[in-house]
């Protein structure tokens, strides 16, 4: 499966969902969970009700992924998103991850031996209220003197053979660490930073969009942890986003979703028209001309570096 960098828009938007594997197929635009909880990711959010809302509201839009982890909070989002949804949509696909957890300061730590693993499977079970999680990614990749990933993926496929997890998937992974993991067991998806200015996992990319692995950019428009990191406020994206119409993050989002039929995006906020605002972007027609000056920010942001 080839990368879709060029190409007629009308035949980029005919592809509007893609199957997971393993699991499901899904809308390429999601939502991440992650902003719901308190200022850090720590504790509950300051107005429990929005969050409520902007759950159900993502529901009603038609998104039917939502990203999550018993560590956000730590576990305030998974009980926010359980007393909103429940009883959840047939349709609708929970992805959560392992690997982590959070000390008293708030730090995001690695928690990586295979039993803890289980437990945090077993945790989020219980919080979600699900009899099987749809999707499950390893944070965190052997760490720990002793602990080989095969240990890691050996408990996951335990899981996975009883019924409680249907995909299993990594998150901040390498390339290497992807094809070692796709030796020893099925990848159904990939989660790592990637977005107009951070292109880091370009490779990775590619190697997903070979062998039709979801490939599940985190921090599509930026840190959640910076309030300018320079995705929306660059001027190019804002001048196509007046060319077209658009606002800056559709554009971004929607410069993602043309560099792949494998990439769903799943860009997060605790702000009900931020979220009509994103999950609205696979509507945005970006032309070839507008995503050859997206596809060189990179190129340009580097060599004005180098010349400082």
């Amino acid at each position: 499966m080839a990368l879709c960098r060029t190409g007629s828009v009308a035949q980029h938007r005919q592809v509007t969902t893609f199957e997971i594997p393993d699991v499901r197929p899904v809308h390429r635009i999601g939502y991440g969970a992650m902003q719901l909880a308190g200022p850090g990711v720590l504790g509950p959010p300051t107005d429990p009700a929005r969050a409520e809302a902007v759950l159900r509201r993502a529901v009603e839009l038609g998104v039917d992924h939502i990203d999550t982890a018993d560590f956000y909070g730590p576990w305030t989002v998974n009980e926010l998103i359980a007393k909103a949804l429940r009883p959840y949509p047939g349709d609708l696909l929970l992805a959560t991850k392992i690997g982590a957890y959070r000390d008293r300061e708030g730090a995001w730590l690695p928690l990586s031996h295979p039993d803890a693993l289980k437990s945090q499977v077993h945790d989020n079970l219980r919080r979600l209220g699900r009899d099987v999680l749809d999707l499950v990614y390893l944070r965190h990749v052997a760490d720990r003197p002793g602990i080989e990933l095969a240990d890691q993926l050996g408990a996951l496929v335990e899981l996975r053979d009883q019924g409680l997890v249907r995909g299993i998937g990594l998150s901040h992974v390498t390339a290497e660490q992807f094809e070692q993991a796709q030796r020893l067991t099925s990848i159904a998806a990939v989660q790592n930073a990637y977005n107009l200015l951070d292109r880091g996992s370009a490779d990775l990319l590619e190697r997903t969009a070979r062998l039709g692995v979801a490939f599940v950019p985190f921090f599509p428009l930026g840190s959640g942890f910076v309030a300018d990191s320079g995705v929306r406020d660059d001027q190019v994206v804002r001048s196509i986003a007046q060319r077209r119409g658009a606002r800056p993050a559709q554009v971004s989002l929607a410069w993602l979703l043309r560099r792949s039929p494998n990439v769903l995006a799943i860009p997060g906020t605790s702000s009900i028209e931020h979220l009509e605002i994103n999950v609205s972007a696979d509507r945005v027609d970006l032309s070839d001309e507008d995503v050859a000056e997206l596809d060189a920010l990179v190129a340009e942001g580097t060599a004005a570096e180098q010349a400082r």
